[in-house]
């Protein structure tokens, strides 16, 4: 996720402080890692000097003095260029699990039981994101977010379950090597 591209379109709906732009990622993208203070910060400032956004101004509302960035025309047109891109489909995804699989051949584990304990793993994964989906106070992106999350977490296990059934054929193919 671009995080620069993210804090453009926060900006989008006017101007805005750090600390609102963080508050505000981490309420849009619940799903997503919560955005670090200084990531918020390197990035406006690397917008600034970019010229994609400036500085309006400062305030301090009672408190510490708070810049306030607003995004330029160029950074509104980059945000459209980057929001109407389409996100190429990767033609091979690094895969942690199977490369734990292949390991646990060459190593004479047992990688069957490995897949039947990250399935495991991957279906208590599951029941969270149901409820956390399925709770009385959860919002839309939180309902999208736990959907998107929840497909990747089935395909994981349509994919553990097709490699569990070819294990002694992937062991002959890796022991040949």
């Amino acid at each position: 996720m671009s995080i620069r591209h993210i804090l453009l379109g926060l900006l989008a709906a006017g101007p805005s402080h750090g600390y609102d732009l963080k508050r505000r990622h981490d309420e849009r993208f619940p799903q997503a890692r919560p955005l670090a203070y200084g990531q918020v910060y390197t990035t406006l400032q690397r917008l600034v000097r970019d010229g994609l956004a400036e500085i309006e101004g400062t305030d301090s509302d009672g408190g510490p003095e708070r810049t306030m960035y607003r995004s330029t025309k160029d950074g509104a047109r980059e945000l459209t260029a980057w929001a109407g891109q389409i996100a190429p489909p990767a033609p091979f995804v690094t895969n942690e699990i199977f490369a734990k699989v292949v390991v646990s051949i060459l190593a004479g584990g047992d990688p069957e039981t490995y897949l039947r304990a990250q399935r495991t793993a991957h279906m208590e994964r599951m029941r969270e994101l149901t409820a956390l989906k399925t709770g009385r106070n959860a919002d839309l992106a939180t309902v999208l977010s736990a959907d998107y999350a929840l497909n990747h977490l089935d395909a994981d296990l349509r994919w553990m379950t097709t490699t569990a059934a070819r294990l002694i054929t992937l062991t002959a193919e890796v022991d040949a090597v």
